[in-house]
Order: C-alpha cells, then structure tokens, then sequence
C-alpha cells in the first residue's frame, strides 16, 4: 500500500493505493495523527486505487475520524468503488462516513 500526500486550499487529501489490511492499516492511522499534529485538521482519503479493505482498515478510518473531531476537524472519503463500497454499505458506515464520487464535491463541502 503507498499513501501519496497531496494539498488543496489547505485541505490534505490522501491517496491510497494497494490494499488496507491489518498489516498497513496503522499507516494510515500514524499519517492521520502525524496531520493533526502538523494542525491539518481537513482531510480527504481517496479510496478509488484501493481494491480491498478490511475490518483492521474500516476501523482505523473510524478511529480516524473520531480523532479528528476531537480537534475539531473533518474526514472526508471519496471514490469508494466494488468491492470497498461493499463493505461500507455490509457495515452501514456509508451514513457514519461523508462519502463523495469526486474531490471537487469533497472539497466543496468544507467551505
């Protein structure tokens, strides 16, 4: 799995690509904590190279986003597609999680 780090009008946004499994998931959740430590608080994760997530992987996003909130920030996900969007609608966190189809909507919704 790589994370690819990008920049918009001070929003981060995140690109995976690969596989979230128990094995990578906590880079995710280092990269997360690393941002709000840096005091970026609006961020983006983009799921649409991501073929696979597992629970590991659902449950570092949640944790993710609880932890942004508790500085008051914002996580935003887009381009959930097959089998990833499978399991968050199995999971009902498609209502949990602010899911987009694109980055200009994302990025819209912080204004």
């Amino acid at each position: 799995m790589e994370i690819n780090r990008r920049e918009d009008g001070g929003v981060i946004l995140l690109d995976i690509n690969g596989e979230i499994d128990l094995y990578n998931a906590p880079d995710i959740k280092d990269t997360i904590k690393q941002l709000i430590d840096e005091e970026k608080r609006q961020i983006i994760i983009n799921l649409e190279k991501v073929s696979y997530i597992d629970s590991s992987g659902i449950g570092v996003l949640i944790s993710s986003l609880s932890n942004l909130k508790k500085v008051g920030g914002a996580l935003k996900i887009i381009n959930v597609y097959a089998s990833v969007k499978k399991v968050f609608e199995l999971t009902k966190l498609t209502s949990f999680f602010d899911i987009f189809d694109s980055e200009s909507e994302a990025l819209a919704s912080f204004s």
